[in-house]
């Protein structure tokens, strides 16, 4: 069946920065290879530059163009670890396989900004990440969070802000506590995407746009993925698509669901302004997360995953007017430039799923907000796997993600309601 990938609204500050951006070929006729990718996002254009780079023969289609989904319009922040707590993987799984994790996080991080390094793509990194509390009783979490990261995690970057510091370094008394990273930051997402897909291209990696697939099979050692206009035999496939799956492959579209975020970005505020005025990037505890950085000139880049009926970018402008000025009162007129949206891939466990969904077929998604590091470094992995060794893979692949509830008539439905309920919980 085939599935046209919605592009929501908005053309995004990002694509009007990022400089030259290459077009890449149209599929046409049929390929033979060592690897089929699809999906051009972070995921699979990391994968096909270090597979390439290693002397397989890959070909990777994407339906649209490079960074029209996730990877090239998101909120550009790193983190730290996994999307939940350290602790809270050791409270599931014990101390050895949480810190395993961790681990591996943190070798996403210095893969990303080594990988930008080597190969000079300027990605705009920009230190530090603060992640505040929207509620007082949350305060003493994150101050045991930060003790935690140090005595047991061995990442002693994460210092406790009381509610004075976080006013101070937000520029805003909205919050009332959280923690500062100093060993993270935040970057121009699709400067990122375009300087992977020259390097993968630049290895030898077929790569193709404007190529939808129109299904996968799997049989007799062979992997083949049909498009409109020629199939590509492979022996392996990966699958990188994460929420802009829709029908294409029916297990992974049970355990990952797209949700919708939306970003605006503002008129630069000016070198006198107060707002975040170390630059960290900032997450809130919400459910429905808030999350917001300023760019290299200046701008607030504001956004939230709230479930809106937007068919007008403008429609954009007015919801994230309104959440900045929950936060900044003296920024509720600003203007706003750019207003933008894309879904996000979330699992139920908010963990990342890894799956073999048919022989030689694995497909890689589901970061749940967590993407821009983990997204790269899975790639890589990947390319491991492919050459013998799927050690650190299979870390992920164990973790526990059950199908979302519903079936595929009801479980939308039943999320809409569930976030839906989350975001009230957020205002209580």
């Amino acid at each position: 069946m085939t599935y046209q990938s919605p592009i929501s609204p908005g053309r995004s500050w990002y694509e009007d920065t990022a400089g030259p951006r290459p077009e890449y070929p149209a599929l046409d006729g049929d390929r033979t290879c060592d690897v089929v990718i699809v999906g051009g996002g972070f995921t699979g254009l990391s994968a096909a530059a270090h597979l390439a780079k290693s002397g397989a023969d890959v070909v990777l289609i994407e339906t649209h163009r490079f960074g029209d989904g996730a990877s090239g319009r998101n909120g550009g922040q790193l983190g730290t670890g996994q999307r939940a707590w350290a602790e809270e993987l050791e409270a599931e799984y014990g101390f050895s396989r949480a810190k395993a994790l961790f681990d591996l996080a943190e070798e996403a991080k210095a893969h990303l900004l080594d990988f930008a390094a080597a190969h000079q793509i300027e990605i705009d990194y920009m230190p530090g990440q603060m992640s505040v509390a929207h509620k007082k009783r949350y305060v003493d979490d994150y101050k045991a969070h930060a003790e935690i990261m140090a005595s047991r995690f061995g990442y002693p970057h994460i210092s406790f802000m009381d509610a004075a510091e976080t006013a101070e370094r937000l520029g805003s008394t909205h919050y009332f506590g959280g923690t500062r990273d100093t060993g993270t930051g935040h970057i121009h997402p699709l400067k990122l995407v375009i300087g992977t897909a020259k390097v993968a291209a630049g290895a030898g990696a077929k790569l193709f746009e404007q190529t939808p697939s129109t299904g996968i099979t799997s049989g007799g050692g062979k992997v083949k993925v049909t498009t409109p206009k020629g199939t590509i035999t492979a022996a392996k496939c990966l699958i990188g698509v994460n929420a802009y799956g829709g029908t294409l492959e029916p297990v992974s579209a049970a355990h990952i669901m797209p949700i919708g975020s939306f970003i605006g970005a503002t008129v630069p505020l000016g070198a006198d302004s107060k707002v975040l005025p170390g630059g960290e990037a900032v997450d809130d505890s919400r459910f429905v997360v808030r999350y917001f950085r300023k760019s290299k000139d200046g701008r607030l880049l504001f956004g939230g995953r709230e479930i809106y009926a937007v068919n007008d970018p403008k429609d954009i402008h007015i919801h994230i007017r309104r959440q900045i000025a929950e936060i900044y009162p003296s920024l509720k007129d600003v203007e706003i430039t750019h207003g933008w949206g894309g879904y996000v891939g979330i699992t139920v466990p908010r963990k990342p799923f890894v799956r073999e969904v048919m022989p030689n077929v694995i497909s890689v998604g589901g970061y749940s907000g967590h993407g821009v590091m983990l997204s790269n470094f899975f790639g890589k992995l990947y390319a491991e796997t492919v050459a013998g060794n799927r050690d650190r893979l299979k870390l992920i692949e164990d973790l526990k993600i059950p199908p979302f509830p519903g079936g595929r008539r009801l479980r939308a439905p039943l999320l809409f309601l569930a976030l839906n309920w989350y975001a009230l919980r957020d205002r209580i």
